[in-house]
Protein backbone atom coordinates (compact mmCIF):
# COMPACT_ATOMS: atom_id res chain seq x y z
CA UNK A 1 0.00 0.00 0.00
CA UNK A 2 1.24 3.53 -0.59
CA UNK A 3 1.51 6.47 1.32
CA UNK A 4 -0.54 8.51 -0.44
CA UNK A 5 -3.92 5.41 0.03
CA UNK A 6 -2.94 5.93 4.43
CA UNK A 7 -2.94 9.96 4.14
CA UNK A 8 -5.79 12.29 4.70
CA UNK A 9 -5.79 15.62 2.97
CA UNK A 10 -6.85 19.29 3.89
CA UNK A 11 -8.32 22.02 1.27
CA UNK A 12 -5.17 23.51 1.67
CA UNK A 13 -2.94 20.85 0.90
CA UNK A 14 -1.34 19.64 3.94
CA UNK A 15 -1.30 16.11 4.60
CA UNK A 16 -2.20 14.25 7.99
CA UNK A 17 -0.77 10.70 8.30
CA UNK A 18 -2.29 8.52 11.24
CA UNK A 19 0.76 6.55 12.81
CA UNK A 20 -1.53 4.13 14.35
CA UNK A 21 -0.35 4.90 17.86
CA UNK A 22 -2.34 7.76 18.67
CA UNK A 23 0.21 10.18 16.60
CA UNK A 24 -0.15 11.83 13.35
CA UNK A 25 2.56 12.85 10.74
CA UNK A 26 2.10 16.18 9.01
CA UNK A 27 3.59 17.21 5.77
CA UNK A 28 2.75 18.93 2.02
CA UNK A 29 1.13 17.01 -0.59
CA UNK A 30 3.17 16.89 -3.40
CA UNK A 31 0.97 18.67 -5.67
CA UNK A 32 1.45 21.69 -3.18
CA UNK A 33 5.47 21.12 -3.37
CA UNK A 34 4.60 20.91 -7.34
CA UNK A 35 3.56 24.19 -7.54
CA UNK A 36 5.60 26.07 -5.42
CA UNK A 37 8.53 24.86 -7.36
CA UNK A 38 12.39 24.42 -5.58
CA UNK A 39 12.02 25.18 -1.86
CA UNK A 40 14.51 27.30 -0.76
CA UNK A 41 13.98 27.94 2.66
CA UNK A 42 11.65 26.26 5.55
CA UNK A 43 10.48 27.31 9.11
CA UNK A 44 8.98 24.73 11.45
CA UNK A 45 7.52 25.14 14.95
CA UNK A 46 9.63 23.57 18.43
CA UNK A 47 8.71 20.64 19.93
CA UNK A 48 6.03 21.22 22.37
CA UNK A 49 4.23 23.88 21.06
CA UNK A 50 0.36 23.58 20.58
CA UNK A 51 -1.86 24.90 17.73
CA UNK A 52 -5.70 24.78 17.23
CA UNK A 53 -6.75 23.54 13.76
CA UNK A 54 -5.99 26.12 10.96
CA UNK A 55 -3.25 28.16 12.42
CA UNK A 56 -0.31 28.77 11.24
CA UNK A 57 2.32 26.27 12.42
CA UNK A 58 4.88 26.82 9.61
CA UNK A 59 6.11 28.53 7.11
CA UNK A 60 7.53 28.30 3.47
CA UNK A 61 9.86 29.45 0.67
CA UNK A 62 10.30 28.15 -3.05
CA UNK A 63 11.84 30.54 -5.60
CA UNK A 64 8.39 31.40 -6.99
CA UNK A 65 6.41 32.46 -3.36
CA UNK A 66 5.97 32.09 0.11
CA UNK A 67 3.41 30.28 2.02
CA UNK A 68 1.86 29.84 5.39
CA UNK A 69 1.72 26.20 6.05
CA UNK A 70 -1.38 25.40 8.54
CA UNK A 71 -2.64 22.93 10.84
CA UNK A 72 -4.65 20.06 9.69
CA UNK A 73 -6.44 18.98 13.08
CA UNK A 74 -5.71 20.64 16.41
CA UNK A 75 -2.01 18.90 18.20
CA UNK A 76 1.31 19.13 20.07
CA UNK A 77 4.15 19.01 18.37
CA UNK A 78 6.57 16.01 19.27
CA UNK A 79 8.62 15.75 17.01
CA UNK A 80 10.20 17.75 13.99
CA UNK A 81 11.99 16.97 11.13
CA UNK A 82 15.10 19.00 11.90
CA UNK A 83 17.18 17.69 8.88
CA UNK A 84 14.80 19.72 6.38
CA UNK A 85 15.56 23.21 8.00
CA UNK A 86 19.17 22.56 6.73
CA UNK A 87 18.33 20.90 3.31
CA UNK A 88 14.58 22.18 2.27
CA UNK A 89 14.91 20.78 -0.57
CA UNK A 90 14.75 17.07 0.39
CA UNK A 91 10.84 18.17 -0.30
CA UNK A 92 11.33 18.93 -4.02
CA UNK A 93 12.81 15.09 -4.12
CA UNK A 94 10.60 13.40 -1.52
CA UNK A 95 7.90 14.93 0.01
CA UNK A 96 6.65 11.63 1.35
CA UNK A 97 9.43 9.81 3.13
CA UNK A 98 11.86 12.10 3.64
CA UNK A 99 9.85 15.16 3.35
CA UNK A 100 7.64 14.81 6.44
CA UNK A 101 7.51 18.62 8.49
CA UNK A 102 6.31 17.18 12.23
CA UNK A 103 4.88 14.72 14.00
CA UNK A 104 2.12 15.84 16.62
CA UNK A 105 -0.60 14.18 19.25
CA UNK A 106 -4.01 15.39 18.36
CA UNK A 107 -5.34 17.47 20.80
CA UNK A 108 -9.05 18.30 19.26
CA UNK A 109 -12.17 16.43 18.71
CA UNK A 110 -12.08 13.67 15.99
CA UNK A 111 -14.32 15.92 14.35
CA UNK A 112 -11.78 18.09 13.26
CA UNK A 113 -10.55 14.79 10.47
CA UNK A 114 -14.69 15.48 9.15
CA UNK A 115 -13.26 17.90 6.21
CA UNK A 116 -10.07 15.77 5.61
CA UNK A 117 -10.25 14.21 1.97
CA UNK A 118 -9.05 10.86 0.88
CA UNK A 119 -6.17 11.67 -1.32
CA UNK A 120 -7.91 10.10 -4.71
CA UNK A 121 -10.96 12.79 -3.75
CA UNK A 122 -8.39 15.26 -3.08
CA UNK A 123 -6.72 15.09 -6.76
CA UNK A 124 -10.04 14.86 -8.44
CA UNK A 125 -10.52 18.20 -6.03
CA UNK A 126 -7.62 19.79 -8.00
CA UNK A 127 -8.49 18.48 -11.17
Amino acid sequence: MSITEKILCSKSHEYVLDNENGTYTLGLTDYAIEQLGDIVFLELPEVGMEFKKGETFATIESVKAASEIYMPVSGKIIEVNESLVDTPETLNEDVYEKGWLVKIEATGEITEFNDLLEYEDYKEELA
